[in-house]
């Protein structure tokens, strides 16, 4: 694995200078230009961000072409960093070259594995997405003539996506790097789902019961008429084909085993997707260790809470007398529930002042999920947009109000999904205008729910958790990302089935068979994703603790947090070193 790039040293003689580097125009030029032609080559990041200028475009980003050009794109803009002394950068710009580096080596990295092998899974690809977008209730614009038909031609490029793909899972079979038998099973019936059904039921039908008001009557007769040909032609075959080659071939060929370590260079590409979704250099082994300590340490804190309102039995006796106790399940009506969040925020409105000096100038509003998809449904929430147009929104499904239980953790979802968490960041980030839009618009997982993560431990700082049963649900939802490292290292690093793994999980946390299933089947389909939001939340603390102590007096909070959201999305190797230069100038780094 490649080295991650450290620049402190560099970073702390800028900074001791006593004049600030002028702007580099040169690396100014750069950013712009990778922003932009990375964007050509992945249109569906376009369309997610506003951008329609690529909305008919669908690369077959899955064939051999299409990885060499992409390579040799990374491999150019690698280059030009070379060509820049990271000497003559402003502290800034150093942040930004670090964070471009980063990204360049870590997808070159990537492409040295062949994951093209395996186009899409039960979790996330193209066949899922495209049904998304084709709804016409998510990112894919249908408000004029040109956008109907942009979507038209994104879905000829599909067809022969799905070719490809097939191509590739049979490329697979011969070099045995396939999916296990347990998630291609559940592939089948999304596919056929898409497939079985008539032209106006089906999904991709949408656009057409919403056309917009103005839209005259003879282009609607017209795109009418395109879009049944189309579902009927192209859409239904294209899944009825991939939804039989699963069924027939590749099923057959689908392996016992659940972690991607007995793939060809398994191992190798374990590690790598440790290190990819961290941002750090952990080892699979130290984070599995890390986990078993989280369980330990969660595990007697959520016993306090049992013997504080005097429960008799067991933990897993007490997780399931929550699950059914009528008391905590208080609600009568949809709208209790979203006023008992409204409620939330404004009790911690007083004390976020005390916390942040940097807040978003973006508006926040908390709705119900809307019913059509309520039922499936999880508490999310939907970035505004950058120009503040559109409010960010805390989503909250609620199918049965009688039903939803208090401590499902409200105030922790609260804290991570809304305020300060993925709010605050994403809006920062968005508004900042200083940011290249490569960042503006970029983001790591581990950085973005690290801190959301890291946001839930600030409940009773931010006057929360004062009521056990809620602080019991901020526990459970603890509980489970700390279950996430050990299981995901125990699948892909240590041979775990995908049975012992379940196991593990319903042991330490209340959690039905169902739910563990879906959660473990998803750690199997995505290697080191799962791992992401708690290296994030505990790299977080542990500068915040690290600075508490160096600093003593000294610590601002509000600074430290103004500091973290500062540039946005980083790695957290980046977010490290740039932090303790922010401590450093005051001191305090030893």
């Amino acid at each position: 694995m490649k080295k991650l790039f450290i620049f402190a040293a560099i970073l702390l003689a800028s900074i001791s200078c006593k004049q600030e580097p002028k702007e580099n125009a040169k690396l100014s030029d750069l950013f712009d230009r990778y922003y932009e032609e990375k964007l050509s080559f992945f249109p569906l990041e376009a369309t997610s961000q506003g951008d329609n200028r690529f909305n008919d475009q669908l690369p077959i980003d899955i064939s051999t072409d299409f990885r060499n050009k992409i390579s040799g794109f990374y491999s150019k803009y690698l280059g030009e960093l070379d060509e820049i002394d990271p000497k003559t950068l402003s502290e800034e710009e150093q942040v930004y070259y670090n964070t471009l580096r980063f990204e360049l080596n870590s997808q070159l990295e990537g492409l040295t594995f062949p994951t093209n092998l395996i186009p899409f899974n039960q979790f996330w690809g193209l066949p899922l997405t495209i049904a998304q977008l084709g709804s016409g209730a998510s990112s894919q614009p249908f408000k004029t003539t040109k956008d109907y038909e942009d979507w038209l031609v994104r879905i000829d490029k599909f067809t022969v996506w799905a070719d490809t793909a097939i191509a590739n899972f049979n490329a697979g079979i011969k070099q045995q790097y396939v999916l296990p038998t347990s998630l291609i099973k559940k592939m089948i019936p999304q596919m056929n789902d898409l497939a079985n059904t008539s032209v106006e039921k089906s999904l991709f039908y949408g656009p057409i019961n919403n056309f917009p008001a103005d839209m005259d009557s003879l282009t609607k007769v017209t795109l009418t008429e395109k879009y049944k040909s189309a579902i009927t032609e192209k859409i239904i075959p294209t899944y009825k084909k991939l939804g039989s080659y699963l069924s027939n071939v590749y099923l057959k060929a689908g392996r016992a085993s659940s972690g991607v370590g007995m793939l060809p260079k398994g191992p190798s590409f374990y590690a790598y997707s440790a290190y990819s979704w961290t941002t750090t250099t952990k080892k699979p082994d130290e984070i599995m260790q890390l986990g078993f300590g989280e369980v330990s340490r969660i595990k007697k804190e959520m016993e306090k809470v049992k013997e504080q309102v005097g429960f008799k039995g067991t933990l897993e006796e007490f997780f399931t007398s929550l699950k059914n106790d009528p008391k905590l399940m208080p609600y009568k009506e949809p709208e209790e529930i979203l006023e008992a969040f409204r409620q939330i925020q404004k009790k911690i409105d007083p004390n976020l002042s005390k916390m942040f000096n940097l807040t978003p100038k973006t508006k926040f509003e908390i709705r119900r999920t809307e019913a059509f998809r309520e039922a499936s449904a999880s508490a999310e929430y939907m970035q505004g947009s950058a120009d503040g147009s559109r409010p960010g929104i805390f989503y909250i499904p609620i199918p049965d109000a009688k039903t939803f239980n208090v401590t499902s953790g409200m105030e922790s979802l609260f804290l991570h999904e809304a305020i300060p968490g993925h709010h605050y960041q994403i809006s920062l980030q968005q508004e900042n205008q200083k940011l290249p839009k490569f960042m503006r618009f970029g983001g790591y997982g581990a950085y973005a729910e690290g801190w959301a993560l890291y946001c839930e431990s600030l409940g009773k700082e931010l006057g929360l958790y004062t009521d056990p049963f809620q602080y019991m649900g901020a526990l459970g939802d603890e509980m489970h990302r700390a279950i996430r490292l050990v299981v995901d290292v125990g699948i892909h690093a240590k041979g775990w089935t995908r049975e012992e793994a379940l196991k593990y999980m319903m042991e330490n946390e209340a959690i039905s068979e169902q739910g563990a299933t879906a959660e473990i089947e998803r750690y199997m389909a995505l290697p080191g994703q799962a791992l992401s939001y708690k290296i994030g939340a505990i790299k977080i603390r542990e500068l915040r603790n690290r600075y508490t102590k160096q600093m003593g007096d000294k610590f601002n909070l509000a600074e430290f947090h103004d500091q973290i959201l500062k540039n946005g999305c980083l790695p957290l190797s980046v977010l490290e070193e740039t932090m303790d230069i922010w401590a450093g100038t005051k001191g305090t780094v030893q």
